[in-house]
C-alpha cells in the first residue's frame, strides 16, 4: 500500500513539474519532497475609517403648541412690530404677488415674504417675515421651510432709505404723522444692517452678522432700542447657508455650529428684534412660538421628484450606513441620528462662522453675554448660546433639495462634496430654479478662472472656503454612484 501511495505521488508531482515553469517547478518539488511551509497570501489590510472627533449634544426638551396655530401666525401674525406704511409700500413695488399662501386681506395684496401688520398706534405697515429665509423654489415646486438658496445680500439694503424716507413724509405729513412712527423702528434697524451685511455672492446669508448688529444697538434686559449701539461690530460678514426647517425637529441644538441651546422657541424671537418695541412684546411673542415649533416639527422633507434606481440605491445605502451613518444617522422605518459635533480638526471645512465665536473679541464677548445674561437668558424656558467650537453633523432628510452644500454653500453639488478633488473652486450658477443637475445632484455650475458678478462664488475669499469633508474620497466613482442614489431617497 505504501508503495502504491508513494507512485501515485510520484506521478502527481512530475504531471505539476512539467506542466509548471522553471521557477515553480523547483519551488513545488521542494514543498513536496523536502517539505517546505507553503507560502501563505498576505491578508490585504483592513481599511481604517477616518478617526472623528465629536461629542453627542444633549437633548433639550421642547415646549408643545398647536401646529396649526402656528402656521397662521407665521404667515399673517404680528411678529412684526414696525414697518413701511401699508399704501406707500404698494406704490413702492412693481411685484405682482401670486398669493402663493392662499392669505385673505389685506395679505393677499402684498408678497409672500411680506405681512401686513397692524402697528401699537394703529397705523397699518408692511414687514418682512420668515418666509424670506425659510422658503424657497426648485424645480417649479414651492417649499415652506427650504432655506432661500437664492436671496440676494451683495447690496447695502439701506442704500435707498433716504428716498423711501423722502416719500413717507410727502405721503403721511412729516414725522409726527402715525405712519413715520409705525415706520422709524424699521427704519433705524435698516440703516444699522444695511451697510454691515453685505455678502460677497448671492445666495449667501449673513444671518448671524445681522443678529450681532441688532443686539449691539439693544439693552440685554429691556431690549429697547438704543441709536449708538453699546458696542462695535466687526467688518467682516461671514457667510452661512440656511438650514432646511424640517431638520430641526431631529436636533439637540440649532444652527450649523450648533451654539443655540434649550429653547427653541426664544431663538426664534430673535428675528423680531428688527422692529421690535420692548421685553413686553418679546414675551407676548414668546407665547406664540411654541405653535411655530410645533409646525416647524410637523415638516417632512419633500421627495425627490425624478426617477430613482432602486437597484443602485439599494447598493448605496448598504454603502452609505458603513461610512457615513455614524455621523449623519440611519434612515427608513427606524430611523437614528447622533446629533453629533464635529471638531473643526476632523471635519476641515470653512473654520470662520466656528471660529467667530470661540475667538475673544468685544463683540463674541457682547453677544455671548447679551443673551445668556439678559432676557433671552434669564426669563422662563431660557436660550443659552454656547460655543464648543465646530460644526454639527446635520440629518440628511431631503438633501436633494437642499443644494448648495456645507455651512457655507460653498459646495454646488452632492458629487463634489463627496469628492474633494473635483469641487470648483470659482464657479457661478444660473440662479434658476429648474437649473438643477441630477446625476450630480445639486446646481448645474460653470466653473470661472475669476470671479465674474454677484452670482460667482470665489472659494478663496474668508468665510467661503470648500476645504474639509475628505470622507467620501476614498470611494470609488461606482460607490459614490450608488451613495448619491441613495441619498436622493431620503
Amino acid at each position: 500500500m505504501k508503495k502504491i501511495y508513494f507512485l501515485v505521488s510520484t506521478i502527481i508531482l512530475y504531471t505539476l513539474v512539467f506542466s509548471c515553469s522553471k521557477e515553480s517547478k523547483e519551488d513545488l518539488i521542494d514543498i513536496v519532497v523536502n517539505e517546505k511551509p507553503i507560502d501563505q497570501p498576505e491578508e490585504e489590510p483592513e481599511v481604517e475609517g477616518p478617526n472623528i472627533e465629536s461629542s453627542p449634544l444633549p437633548n433639550n426638551p421642547q415646549r408643545t403648541g398647536d401646529a396649526s396655530a402656528g402656521y397662521e401666525y407665521l404667515i399673517s401674525g404680528d411678529y412684526m412690530s414696525s414697518g413701511i406704511p401699508y399704501d406707500a409700500f404698494l406704490l413702492g413695488t412693481s411685484e405682482n404677488p401670486d398669493n402663493r399662501l392662499n392669505r385673505s386681506g389685506d395679505n393677499a395684496d402684498i408678497p409672500y415674504d411680506y405681512t401686513a401688520i397692524t402697528a401699537s398706534n394703529g397705523a397699518k405697515v408692511v414687514a418682512p417675515n420668515c418666509m424670506a429665509c425659510h422658503a424657497s423654489t426648485i424645480n417649479n415646486n414651492f417649499i415652506i421651510g427650504l432655506g432661500n438658496h437664492d436671496a440676494d445680500f451683495t447690496v447695502n439694503r439701506a442704500s435707498n432709505i433716504a428716498l423711501l424716507n423722502s416719500g413717507i413724509r410727502a405721503l403721511y405729513g412729516g414725522e409726527e404723522s402715525a405712519e413715520w412712527l409705525a415706520y422709524d423702528q424699521f427704519r433705524k434697524s435698516i440703516v444699522a444692517i444695511g451697510p454691515k451685511t453685505i455678502t460677497e455672492t448671492r445666495g449667501s446669508n449673513p444671518a448671524d452678522k445681522i443678529a450681532q448688529v441688532l443686539i449691539s444697538h439693544r439693552d440685554k434686559n429691556t431690549l429697547v432700542w438704543q441709536d449708538t449701539p453699546f458696542v462695535e461690530v466687526s467688518e467682516d460678514v461671514i457667510p452661512t447657508d440656511v438650514p432646511a426647517w424640517w431638520l430641526l425637529k431631529k436636533k439637540n441644538a440649532m444652527f450649523y455650529h450648533a451654539i443655540g441651546r434649550y429653547d427653541f422657541c426664544k431663538s426664534f424671537i430673535g428675528s423680531s428684534l428688527l422692529t421690535m418695541g420692548d421685553a413686553s412684546k418679546a414675551a407676548e411673542i414668546d407665547s406664540k412660538m411654541v405653535d411655530v415649533l410645533a409646525y416647524i416639527q410637523s415638516l417632512e422633507a419633500p421627495e425627490y421628484p425624478f426617477t430613482i434606481d432602486t437597484d443602485l440605491a439599494q447598493q448605496g445605502k448598504l454603502l452609505f450606513e458603513n461610512t457615513c451613518a455614524t455621523c449623519h444617522g440611519t434612515y427608513g422605518d427606524n430611523p437614528t441620528y447622533p446629533n453629533l459635533l464635529v471638531t473643526i480638526k476632523s471635519v476641515g471645512t470653512d473654520p470662520e462662522l466656528s471660529n467667530h465665536y470661540t475667538t475673544s473679541s468685544p463683540i463674541n464677548d457682547y453677544f455671548m453675554d447679551w443673551f445668556n445674561s439678559g432676557w433671552f437668558g434669564t426669563t422662563s424656558n431660557k436660550l443659552q448660546i454656547k460655543a464648543e467650537g465646530g460644526y454639527i453633523a446635520p440629518p440628511l432628510d431631503g438633501i436633494w433639495a437642499t443644494a448648495p452644500y456645507f455651512h457655507n454653500g460653498s459646495v454646488p453639488t452632492l458629487e463634489d462634496v463627496l469628492n474633494s478633488e473635483n469641487r470648483p473652486k470659482i464657479w457661478s450658477r444660473s440662479f434658476i430654479n429648474t437649473d438643477y443637475d441630477q446625476i450630480k445632484v445639486g446646481w448645474n455650475y460653470t466653473i470661472e478662472q475669476t470671479k465674474v458678478d454677484k452670482n460667482t462664488y470665489d472659494t478663496t475669499l474668508k468665510g467661503y472656503g470648500n476645504t474639509g469633508h475628505t470622507f467620501g474620497d476614498q470611494l470609488t466613482n461606482t460607490e459614490r454612484t450608488a451613495i448619491i442614489e441613495y441619498l436622493k431617497t431620503l
